[in-house]
């Protein structure tokens, strides 16, 4: 008489098929039905045994390497893609987890098995565990880094892991941190060097589009110098707070790029680099819709007369016969010493409601234009910031002077 043994369901198939009969029998119940703390019980509860089964799925994989081998796969992460119609870089970085869980990261396994992290905690810890030296750093040393982002999981989230992990030997071994902080940062330099670029593009319609890419410490010298152009302190002026940040930003660069002080440039053409905004003298007194050239680009002679205020800009004013009447002299910009003058003066912006610091801002021609006659004094300078310099030249805005000094601006036709 032949006898067999039958087989039982392994644990995890079985587990899965009590966990289905159990989610079918949560699903019957209205969570709307919840108490307010049975609403909180819940949520933490499930979100735990979801960790736990996400551990479970990761283990499976970890070790289903024939299974993708039997069915022409690339690998395990491609075939549950398919069979479970999902993405396939998800689930090929839950691979890549399931490996690092499997082969290097026991503690961090045993605490996702457990519930005690969540699969984003997890990922980040054995990414910053993978980073570490090991050429370099005793396995005693990575023991302990182990030991502690485990450990500081319970409290912190993946961000605040991510910033731990990048600094953990600093906790866990600091005799070996310095040096390899150190390491770090040459090669995060050399990176950053190698992958420095900018493009320009011009697409036809009066505008260039600006790709680029350079290191940390240049993006944040120049979002320090922009974010003196952006007004931060600009409140209550109507129009100005509904520009989206992106355009506001943008509009900063324009004028940054317009306040350089050409005398620190390179020298070009053997000269300081310049940009001359080339006029007739009978456009620049009217307001023709293209009355100037900045190099061979058509511009407005509002745009003409406040690119003039900038001591960056040379207007080259021509006359009838394009001979050149002006180009920059010195009589036509405000001195530096009329510029202090104006600073301790007028302290801020002087549009009216501005707080903008006085040091932040441009001087503007406010009294009669130089080009009709005009004098380069004192008293018909003021100070605005960026964003009010540009609607002192803009013709859908007018501009009136209050007596105690102030800028009043509002768009034409408006009451």
């Amino acid at each position: 008489m032949e006898s067999f043994i039958e087989r039982r369901p392994h644990p995890v198939l079985a587990g899965a098929v009590i966990i289905e009969a159990a989610l079918g029998d949560m699903a019957a119940g209205n969570p709307v039905f919840l108490q307010s703390n049975e609403k909180r019980e819940a949520l933490l509860q499930l979100t735990r045994l979801e960790a736990r089964l996400a551990s479970l799925r990761l283990q499976v994989m970890a070790v289903a390497d024939d299974l993708a081998a039997e069915d022409g796969a690339r690998d395990v992460a491609a075939w549950l893609a398919h069979e479970t119609r999902s993405e396939g870089a998800e689930r090929r970085r839950e691979l890549a987890l399931a490996d690092a869980l499997d082969r290097r990261w026991e503690l961090v396994a045993v605490a996702l098995t457990a519930g005690e992290i969540n699969v984003a905690q997890a990922a980040v810890i054995t990414r910053a565990l993978d980073q570490l030296p090991r050429d370099r750093v005793e396995p005693d040393v990575i023991d302990k880094a182990e030991a502690h982002l485990v450990a500081e999981a319970r409290e912190l989230g993946p961000r605040e892991l991510r910033l731990l992990g990048r600094k953990v030997l600093e906790v866990v071994a600091p005799e070996v941190y310095e040096l390899e902080e150190a390491r770090q940062l040459e090669a995060e330099e050399r990176r950053a060097s190698e992958r420095t670029r900018l493009t320009m593009k011009c697409l036809g319609d009066g505008t260039t589009q600006l790709q680029g890419r350079v290191p940390d410490a240049v993006a944040i010298r120049l979002r320090t110098y922009l974010e003196t152009f952006t007004s931060p302190r600009h409140h209550g002026v109507g129009e100005g707070d509904r520009i989206p940040a992106r355009r506001t930003f943008g509009a900063a660069f324009c004028s940054f790029l317009e306040a350089v002080d050409p005398h620190r440039l390179p020298v070009h053409g053997g000269d300081a680099t310049t940009v001359i905004v080339t006029i007739p003298l009978e456009d620049l007194n009217t307001a023709l819709s293209a009355a100037g050239l900045v190099g061979n680009q058509p511009i407005t002679a509002a745009e003409a007369r406040r690119l003039a205020c900038t001591a960056a800009i040379i207007p080259a004013v021509l006359g009838g016969s394009s001979e050149v009447l002006d180009l920059g002299r010195g009589s036509r910009l405000f001195k530096p010493a009329q510029r202090k003058a104006m600073v301790v003066r007028d302290r801020e912006c002087r549009a009216e409601g501005c707080t903008i610091p006085a040091t932040w801002c441009e001087a503007h021609h406010w009294g009669t234009p130089w080009a009709r006659g005009g004098r380069t004094d004192l008293r018909d300078g003021v100070l605005l910031c960026s964003w009010h310099h540009h609607r002192a030249h803009d013709p859908t805005y007018e501009g009136t002077r209050m007596p105690h000094g102030d800028v009043r601006f509002k768009r034409r036709g408006q009451s």
